[in-house]
């Protein structure tokens, strides 16, 4: 290869280097700024597409153009009515402003810090002027109210005037008034998880157990009351039906003796004999009735059985 030729292929190469190192192209998920021995140059790029800049002289800072997201580590705050808690939180950013951005923060890993020591401060003033109760819940729920021990438990509920809902809200505004010129907005906060700390827990988690077992101490006091009532009217409907059986049961007795009453009688008025026979099988009854194998008796010649007992010799 001829001294000619070599020269053309160096400045080809050049050339391609000087164009590959003056042309960039920004993608729709990201933004651009420009910047010339370390400060920015002209507008930030936010629109996709191909770009020129100076060749080694200036640098490309490309950012996010998509919500990012940060999540908060758990703090422990106290609330208004002295109760510590660990507070754990996320939230999600975008950054709007990609030149004042890289102007004040100058990347992602800066902005990541300073959003945590906001929304961390903003946190902790917030949780720290409302109640627990405000800080869980969000709504004023209706219990479901069973007798007495319903109204008990409705009792205890705490209003709610504010709610954890408005706490994330008003979190996120005054955030946003310190980000401002940092070219980030906080698009969202939320509180995912709120618990007491160890020590406070045990507590509570004791106090929980004994508001339980009252509960159902309570409840099983009102069932025992109930069961004694069932248990009562059962035996005063058992008692009923015994005593018409028995009463029915006397007056079948009473029909069937004065049947067998009659029966005798008509028997014994029909003949002498009949008398007789009437008069024998009662007083065998009567013997049978009377007398066992180890009964001793002395008995009168006058006597009726003593003729019936003679007679039977």
């Amino acid at each position: 290869m001829s001294t000619k030729n070599i020269i053309s292929v160096i400045v080809a190469a050049l050339i391609a280097i000087v164009v590959y190192s003056s042309i960039y192209i920004v993608d729709e998920t990201e933004q651009a700024v420009v910047t010339q021995f370390g400060r920015p140059v002209g507008d930030a790029v936010t629109t996709p597409g191909l770009n020129f800049k100076v060749p080694f002289i200036q640098k490309v800072n490309f950012f996010e153009k998509r919500f990012l997201e940060w999540d908060g580590d758990p703090n422990q705050i106290p609330t208004r009515d002295k109760k510590y808690i660990f507070v754990d939180s996320f939230a999600r950013w975008q950054i709007t402003d990609p030149l004042r951005f890289f102007i004040r923060l100058t990347n992602e890993r800066n902005a990541m810090s300073r959003i945590a020591d906001i929304l961390d401060g903003e946190t902790r003033d917030h949780i720290a002027n409302h109640n627990l109760e405000e800080a869980v819940r969000s709504t004023n729920r209706e219990p479901v109210e069973v007798g007495e021990i319903g109204e008990m438990i409705g009792d205890s509920l705490a209003r709610i005037d504010v709610g954890r809902d408005q706490i994330q809200r008003d979190i996120r505004q005054s955030a946003n008034e310190q980000t401002r010129d940092l070219g980030i907005v906080i698009l969202d906060f939320k509180i995912k998880r709120i618990n007491y700390v160890p020590d406070v827990r045990e507590q509570v988690y004791d106090r929980m157990k004994s508001e339980r077992h009252r509960i159902a101490e309570e409840f099983r006091s009102e069932g025992h009351g109930e069961a004694s009532v069932i248990h009562g009217e059962r035996e005063r409907e058992l008692q009923t039906i015994r005593s018409e059986a028995y009463r029915e049961a006397e007056e079948i007795r009473g029909r069937a003796d004065a049947t067998a009453a009659n029966i005798y009688a008509a028997a014994y008025n029909r003949s002498r004999s009949s008398r007789e026979l009437y008069q024998f099988i009662k007083s065998m009854e009567t013997l049978e009735k009377t007398f066992d194998k180890e009964t001793k008796m002395i008995l009168s010649t006058d006597s009726d059985l003593y003729q019936y007992l003679k007679g039977m010799q």
